[in-house]
């Protein structure tokens, strides 16, 4: 969902520099359309969508409210969102349970302000923070730049606003592109009599964003990217506490171990007798472990996984009873106090990996079955 955000916000940030350029009041309801997409792929659309209205009614762009097009534009999104809006009541607002499960865990690492803002120009790269800063001061202060400052208001609504609700440093990611596009136009006009100084702009550009590409992309072996980071003497910052298990930055440990996962617990299920097999759910602590085994586990014949991790939790413990279950995580002792046979039957986990455990293979409730308990499992976190 993020791949998609700065292309939603951003589609919405042209449509407003094209009403202000043509005075085409009708492009609200094109607005409407991709925020009503934004929001189906992500609620952080609703913050980018809040900042616009607070840059309308700081700027003369108040003059749209008193049209129909911007109503209509907002019904639009409305109507467009109203399927997510209506799963979100029917489930009790899993949305806001998520959230408020997140804060009482204390799962996030939180940041204070100037330590948010440091992350904002790290995040978007220290030499890009001219340019940005250059287009906040063009949609501020420029004379052909005053017309544009509901996005300049936009943007620091976003932030603002993913600073005071400790957000994490990327949320405020997809504002960033229409200040760089409105930096351009300054740095441009500064260096318009000297090609030559573009061509040193570029060039330090280039040449000081090489450094970091092995943060950005992976293009390092995982222990040539380690030893990378040492020499370079810099660690992303974790935002999350279980992201400190591995000294790789969370988007890398990720990407690894699910496929190795998959195959040692199809080992185990693939070693059981075939009857036994059919009435054999396999349960994942998240939707990470869950999905990978549904992702990777066709080709060995695996079922779809199940687990109490949210949306999982809603799909419910399929046709399965509990009588015998394949567990990734968890602790024996805890298990031995559900089941009558619990047995250690493999590990998951590659070096560096997040996901790490045993596989428990579990046999025998004790007077219980995995339909009456699974409201019990849910973990909305």
């Amino acid at each position: 969902m993020n791949v998609f955000e700065p292309l939603l916000w951003m589609g919405c940030a042209w449509l407003i520099i094209r009403m202000i350029k043509t005075r085409n009041q009708k492009l609200w309801l094109w607005f409407g359309v991709l925020a009503g997409l934004g929001l189906e792929n992500k609620y952080s659309m609703a913050v980018f969508g809040f900042g616009i209205v607070v840059g309308l009614l700081l700027t003369r762009g108040r003059e749209a409210l008193r049209r129909p097009w911007i109503w209509l534009g907002g019904f639009v999104a409305l109507a467009i969102f109203l399927p997510n809006l209506i799963w979100n009541v029917e489930h009790h607002w899993p949305f806001i349970q998520l959230m408020h499960n997140i804060a009482a865990s204390g799962r996030d690492i939180h940041y204070g302000p100037l330590a948010f803002l440091a992350q904002q120009v790290f995040m978007m790269s220290p030499l890009n923070f001219p340019i940005w800063l250059a287009g906040l001061w063009f949609v501020f202060f420029a004379s052909d730049g005053k017309a544009y400052r509901m996005l300049g208001w936009a943007f620091l609504v976003v932030v603002g606003t993913m600073m005071v609700l400790k957000g994490k440093d990327y949320y405020s990611a997809p504002a960033y592109p229409m200040l760089l596009a409105a930096g351009t136009v300054v740095i441009e006009r500064g260096l318009q009599t000297r090609k030559w100084l573009k061509i040193g702009v570029v060039a330090i550009l280039l040449g000081g964003t090489a450094p970091v590409v092995p943060m950005l992309l992976p293009v390092l072996p995982v222990i040539g990217y380690l030893r990378y980071q040492e020499r370079l003497g810099f660690t992303p910052p974790a935002t999350e506490k279980s992201h400190l298990r591995s000294p790789l930055p969370q988007y890398y440990s990720d990407e690894l171990g699910w496929k190795e996962m998959t195959a040692a617990v199809a080992s185990v299920y693939n070693s059981l007798p075939a009857e036994e097999r059919t009435k054999t759910a396999i349960f994942g602590q998240n939707y990470g472990e869950a999905a990978a085994i549904d992702f990777f586990g066709g080709q060995y014949g695996l079922p779809k996984a199940i687990s109490g991790h949210q949306s999982y939790f809603l799909w419910g413990p399929r046709e399965y009873t509990g009588s015998t279950m394949i567990i990734l995580g968890d602790q024996r002792a805890r298990l031995e106090h559900f089941f009558k046979r619990v047995k250690l039957a493999g590990h998951f986990g590659v070096p560096y990996a997040l996901e790490q455990g045993p596989i428990w293979l579990c046999r025998g409730p004790r007077g219980w079955n995995l339909k009456q308990v699974w409201p019990r499992l849910k973990n909305w976190d």
